[in-house]
């Protein structure tokens, strides 16, 4: 099996290599510079924004600093940018688009948000209902918007930028930039064995969390300078000589506090592989597999939910974002460690196994053609509900009664669910990503975006108001990590296995911790507001596309 998977892999990074022998001039001077520095692994010529050079550990990156007190830069990074195309209405283009309008109004600027939509859109009278209207120009047809726009912000799910992506590259203007919140795009031209074209700029922000938190978050930092949720950007082409000005211009735009340097390589693996880790498909798996333990251990269904659910989204999520992943084992009693320890050392392997199997499905390309088939199927098989069972109905009745300083801490629960996070973490650090990108792509999205939706109303108000990448990685992946922890871990701890000493070691000594409390000095200015089950606070635009709709999907 080793043997097939790695011709499998080797052929599409065969291609990648002898396309980037090929590449234009343009194109190389746009790719990442690597630092005089050695321990600084991304480095982009940046003219309008000031960077700053941080230590993560053992290791050094620039970051550039966010915050409403920069935005009278913003013409400057857009000069020559009259309008802005935002094209879509999912999870993040409702966010962004109103985002950017209200920063370029706030800057002073005439530049235009526009939104793109097909004219039968669902999606058109929520756009209609947040100011964006035919009427004034602000919204109109997908291609016609591309044609028009000196930089097209492109936010359509990625099923449709894999089945469109040579048209809208053909529509748009010399010169102008492409937009990307995510590298799937690239991961599919690179199955395809094609480049982008060579006369536009290709630019990447991806903001660390779902668009209803980066609109929440940034209209809850109207009051508080620097709120918002941190983004990595990447310039993967420069046409023009100040792609890297734009990049960083779009992130502080649409809010990030901080803006890390990655690429959109790094960013889809890093990204598309969280997701289905403990972000998304691995807490998931993790909470059902913990709630039938308790229960089967003669727990009530309100405590045992108590216990997993809301112990996880509740105080073990809170002192992660503050105080990191040891904050929590250190804040537990000596007869309470030895819990942690030995749900922690019976759990990490385990998840690694899962972890790596992802990563590797994502790095070699499968994981990309699958969401694309998966797509195809949707037609007759639609992406079914994920929280009608017994269990999440428990959950409505627990949070309706919910007394917020009552949630237990359990210990078992936080060692499964660290070690979770921690395999997340270990494999992007053996993968070789940097020390940002690992903090934010298994740690402080999932803590500071990602569980407060969970925690408001439930499993599937956290995972459907993702993109469908996520949503449906979330589900193909949720169950093996809760087969896994039932079949090995649990039963390990059952038949009484103790801690392994090195493993705990490990986890105490792990650089990460360092890397997060750096990060963790760059958390938003405020923590997120989300309404719970019969409160809209913090639920955002983009509703239209949280049901499935195949032609949604599939098109602009």
């Amino acid at each position: 099996m080793a043997s097939i998977t790695a011709a499998i892999c080797a052929a599409p990074a065969a291609r990648l290599g002898a396309r980037r022998a090929q590449r234009p001039q343009t194109a190389r001077r746009a790719m990442l510079r690597v630092a005089a520095s050695a321990a600084v692994k991304y480095d982009y010529d940046n003219k309008v924004f000031e960077k700053e050079l941080v230590e993560f550990a053992d290791t050094k990156e620039y970051i550039i600093r966010g915050g409403r007190d920069k935005f009278s830069k913003l013409p400057e990074a857009f000069k020559n940018i009259k309008q802005v195309g935002v094209i879509g209405w999912g999870s993040q283009a409702p966010a962004q688009a109103q985002n950017l309008r209200d920063s370029f109004q706030e800057a002073g600027m005439d530049t235009k948000v526009v939104i793109g939509l097909r004219p039968d859109s669902p999606s058109c009278d929520e756009a209609r209902a947040v100011g964006f209207t035919e009427a004034d120009g602000t919204l109109g047809e997908v291609f016609d918007v591309i044609s028009k726009s000196d930089m097209v912000v492109l936010l359509i799910s990625d099923a449709a930028q894999a089945k469109l992506y040579p048209r809208i590259l053909a529509a748009m203007k010399p010169g102008s930039t492409l937009g990307l919140s995510h590298g799937f795009l690239l991961g599919v031209m690179q199955n395809d064995g094609v480049d982008f074209r060579k006369d536009i700029n290709v630019v990447l922000v991806a903001p660390k969390g779902m668009g209803p938190s980066v609109r929440r978050l940034y209209e809850q930092g109207k009051e508080v300078n620097g709120a918002g949720i941190n983004a990595s950007f990447a310039v993967h082409q420069d046409a023009t000589g100040n792609a890297a000005d734009v990049a960083v211009g779009w992130a502080i735009g649409v809010g990030a506090p901080f803006a890390f340097a990655t690429t959109l390589e790094s960013e889809y693996k890093s990204d598309i592989y969280g997701e289905r880790c403990v972000i998304l498909g691995g807490v998931h798996g993790v909470v059902e597999s913990l709630f039938r333990r308790f229960t089967r251990q003669g727990m009530s269904d309100d405590e045992a939910f108590k216990q997993s659910v809301e112990s996880i989204t509740g105080p073990i999520t809170r002192i992660i974002s503050r105080d990191g992943m040891l904050g929590v084992y250190n804040q537990f009693s000596d007869a309470d460690k030895k819990i942690f320890e030995q749900a922690y050392s019976a759990s990490f392997g385990p998840a690694m196994d899962i972890c790596y199997e992802i990563y590797e499905d994502v790095a070699c390309g499968n994981e990309i053609k699958s969401v694309v088939n998966a797509v195809e199927r949707f037609s007759r098989w639609p992406m079914g509900k994920i929280d009608q069972t017994h269990m999440w109905q428990v959950g409505q009745k627990v949070r309706a009664e919910r007394k917020e300083d009552q949630i237990p801490i359990n210990p078992f629960t936080a060692g499964v669910y660290i070690a979770t996070m921690m395999a997340t973490v270990q494999t992007l650090q053996e993968k070789g990503h940097p020390y940002s990108e690992i903090c934010n792509e298994s740690i402080i999205e999932a803590v500071d975006s990602l569980n407060p939706y969970m925690h408001a109303r439930g499993v599937a108000f956290m995972v459907d108001n993702c993109s469908y990448t996520a949503r449906l990685g979330s589900r193909k992946w949720a169950p093996r990590f809760d087969y896994i922890l039932d079949q090995q871990a649990y039963v390990s701890v059952d038949a009484g296995t103790q801690a392994n000493p090195e493993v705990i070691q490990a986890f105490k000594s792990h650089p990460v911790h360092k890397a997060l409390a750096a990060c963790a000095a760059m958390r938003p200015s405020v923590d997120i507001s989300v309404g719970g089950d019969n409160d809209t606070t913090g639920v955002g635009a983009g509703a239209a596309r949280t049901e499935f709709r195949s032609v949604a999907a599939t098109t602009a």
